[in-house]
Formats: C-alpha cells, sequence, structure tokens
C-alpha cells in the first residue's frame, strides 16, 4: 500500500544550529545589485500575489525553502521534475509528495525574473529570498539574504525520503537536525496526530496531556473514521495566519498539535527553549531570522559550481 505523505506546512523555527558548509564569504548582499536590479521586487511582489490568493502559501513557500535546503544543501533540487525514467526528482519523495506546496509560485517568479534579468538569477536564490518575503509579510521580522547561489544539477529521492516526520521521537529529530525548534504558522493533516485524539500510544485512549477543550475540538474535526484523514488542521489555532511565538505558548498550556512538537515542552534537552520563545516574543523572532540565515547557507554552489537554471524543473 502506498504510504501517504504528510503535510505539515509548517514554518519550522529550525531545529537548526546543525553543522553546515558554510560559504557566508562567497555570497554577497549586493550580488545582483548591477545584473538584476529588480530581483527583490519581483520576488516580493509574486510572494505577495501567492499569498494574497492563498494564506497558507506563507508557511509553504518557508517548508519548501527547508526541503530543498535539508537534502544535499540549497540547491533548488527539490524543484526539478521526473524525466520518464532518465531523472528523479525529489517532488515525489514521501516527505514532499500531496504535502509540499509552492511549485508553481517560484516558477512563476523565476519567469517574471529571466524576463527582466535572462539567465542572472539562481533558482535557489529566488527560493531563498521567496521564503524571506514570505516570512515578512506574515509579520516574521526581516533578515538580509546574501546571495549568488546556483542551481544544482542533481536530485536526491533518497536523502529526501528521511526528512523528519511528525511521527518521530525527539532523538531521532535531534538527530537528524541537531537542534530544536517547532512551528509557528502552518496545517496538518489529521492524520499526523490523530492517534492523539483516540488511541494514545495504542491505549485506546486520547494522549492524557491534551488539553480538555482542544481534544474536544480536535475530534470533532479529525472524527476517528478514514475520510478525515487529510482534513487541514492549524498549527496554531489563536492566530493562524500570523508569525508569532503563539505556538510556543500552545506548548507551554498542553495545546501543542503534534505530538513530536508536545515533547519539546517535557523534555529537558528542549523545555527551556520553548519556555524562553512563549515568554520573549522579540528572542523568538530573532533566533528564527538567525537560523534561517544559517540554513539558507547549507551546502550552498557557488562560483563556477552547478548552473543558473532557466527553467526552475529541468536542468538546463
Amino acid at each position: 500500500m502506498e504510504q501517504k505523505a504528510f503535510k505539515r506546512p509548517f514554518v519550522h523555527l529550525f531545529y537548526i544550529f546543525f553543522l553546515s558548509h558554510l560559504v557566508f564569504c562567497q555570497l554577497d548582499y549586493r550580488f545582483y545589485d548591477s545584473t538584476c536590479p529588480s530581483l527583490t521586487r519581483i520576488v516580493r511582489y509574486g510572494v505577495w500575489s501567492a499569498i494574497a490568493n492563498d494564506t497558507r502559501m506563507a508557511a509553504s513557500l518557508v517548508r519548501l525553502h527547508f526541503h530543498d535546503c535539508f537534502v544535499n544543501g540549497c540547491d533548488a533540487s527539490i524543484l526539478l521534475d521526473d524525466i520518464d525514467s532518465t531523472f528523479v526528482g525529489e517532488k515525489t519523495a514521501r516527505a514532499n509528495q500531496n504535502s509540499v506546496r509552492g511549485y508553481e509560485v517560484i516558477d512563476k517568479i523565476k519567469a517574471n525574473v529571466e524576463k527582466a534579468c535572462p539567465s542572472t538569477v539562481s533558482c535557489t536564490d529566488i527560493l531563498t529570498l521567496a521564503a524571506r518575503e514570505a516570512a515578512n509579510i506574515v509579520r516574521a521580522s526581516y533578515w538580509m539574504v546574501p546571495l549568488g547561489r546556483r542551481d544544482g544539477q542533481t536530485a536526491n529521492k533518497t536523502a529526501a525520503n528521511e526528512l523528519p516526520s511528525p511521527f518521530e521521537s525527539l532523538d531521532n529529530i535531534i538527530a537528524k537536525f541537531n537542534a530544536k525548534g517547532a512551528h509557528t504558522i502552518g496545517f496538518a493533516q489529521c492524520f499526523t496526530f490523530k492517534q492523539r485524539l483516540f488511541n494514545f500510544g495504542g491505549s485506546r485512549k486520547p494522549d492524557p496531556d491534551l488539553e480538555a477543550s482542544l481534544l474536544k475540538g480536535l475530534q470533532t474535526v479529525c472524527p476517528d473514521q478514514v475520510d478525515s484523514d487529510t482534513t487541514l488542521v492549524p498549527l496554531d489555532s489563536v492566530t493562524t495566519n500570523r508569525f508569532d511565538n503563539s505556538y510556543y505558548r500552545n506548548l507551554v498550556n498542553s495545546s501543542g498539535l503534534l505530538q513530536s512538537d508536545h515533547v519539546l515542552s517535557t523534555d529537558n534537552r528542549t523545555a527551556s527553549m520553548v519556555l524562553s520563545y512563549s515568554r520573549y516574543p522579540y528572542l523568538f523572532l530573532k533566533d528564527f531570522g538567525a537560523s534561517m540565515v544559517k540554513m539558507a547557507n547549507i551546502g550552498v554552489l557557488t562560483g563556477q559550481d552547478g548552473e543558473i537554471r532557466k527553467n526552475c524543473k529541468v536542468v538546463n
């Protein structure tokens, strides 16, 4: 039976601070100033238009960027299509198929950038900027993005299949990310947390740690039947479309949606972080921006490595 991909159009406050191969000195904040001065404006408008049409797209674009960088570094490999039997991309990996969104937004922005600045700006830089703009539109802090990344010419579906799952233990998540975090905006499909509502740990009872009123509401939205598995529920029902620290306050109050996030507030390795972010929104926003900058520098291709794709879906 085909394994269903989980949907977490979340915004990770990334379990990041994990070791990355930083090439910061090879990137430049003014990389496109002379060759594509309209780049940021084009990306910003494209992202704004997409979010105006679908508020979920803000979280989806940040997640798309994360799923790209986690697999062999930030190289836009996640944007590549399968080509018959000659090329296998990452879009059909378990964590991506029927789950990751926003490809068409990046493709549209890329087309507009190509009109203004042909064969100049990488899909990787466009995706990196789009994630920053998406977070900023929903009231995240603004962070500077050094540019000059180039696009990869390969993909790795096997590695993409190892992206973290909401069903994993904290030990496994930390092993994969070598850091800590959770989400603040986005949605999850019911099947990713339904076991907490009806059969926690095989007990045939709800998770006793789940706040009572939240439990009752979730059982109504996600009844114990297969046809509710793909129903979407906001990760943060208080400020659903706003980027803030409300989700951390929810975790402290036993109102975290996913079990993999709930344990962050109970494990000694992560509980202090959750408490700090729940109390100090500025600290959360500051650390999130810093984590995004670090993540965007993982495994970056620069100089003569890689290429500048004309179409994000295929290598040149």
